[in-house]
């Protein structure tokens, strides 16, 4: 299989990465996220399109992988609305007032944007790999249409 190396997909991919560090998971919310009920190889998933974004720069990506990796943080997505916010609210709740307590509320504030932003940001690199996907397939099938996981992808991605 072709390696993707598009100039957009990259970009996006940075962005999708700087934004998750930046934003999700820091130091405030990492505690938390750890809580959520979600297996290792999702969290192995998440890590790879975030944190390992040096590894692809120049090799390019698979299209599969990529696809992978989009599931695996839609499962995030999904389980950080569900569960992330409440426990927040109760953890902020336990905190005594102080600069920790400001930060925290700052986080658990923010949030809700944080995780739509990101949201967005893989539902758009889903969108335009499905493209890149269906040019390249030619007279073969998707990739796409052989992972049955990828249809719930834009339902998780979508706010509720």
């Amino acid at each position: 299989m072709e390696r993707i190396k598009d100039a957009h997909i990259i970009g996006l991919v940075e962005q999708i990465s700087g934004h998750y560090q930046s934003n999700i998971s820091n130091r405030f919310l990492r505690p938390l996220m750890l809580q959520l009920q979600i297996e290792k190889s999702t969290w192995d998933q998440i890590e790879l399109l975030t944190e390992k974004m040096e590894m692809y720069r120049y090799q390019g990506f698979h299209l599969d992988d990529l696809y992978t990796q989009i599931i695996a943080c839609s499962r995030f997505v999904e389980a950080a609305r569900l569960g992330m916010i409440p426990a927040l609210k109760a953890k902020i709740n336990a905190i005594s007032p102080g600069p920790e307590k400001t930060l925290l509320e700052i986080a658990a504030s923010n949030l809700p944007s944080n995780l739509q932003l990101f949201s967005d940001l893989l539902y758009e690199l889903f969108v335009n790999l499905v493209e890149i996907d269906k040019k390249s397939a030619k007279n073969k099938p998707t990739v796409y249409s052989q992972m049955p996981d990828l249809q719930s992808v834009g339902r998780m991605l979508i706010c509720p």
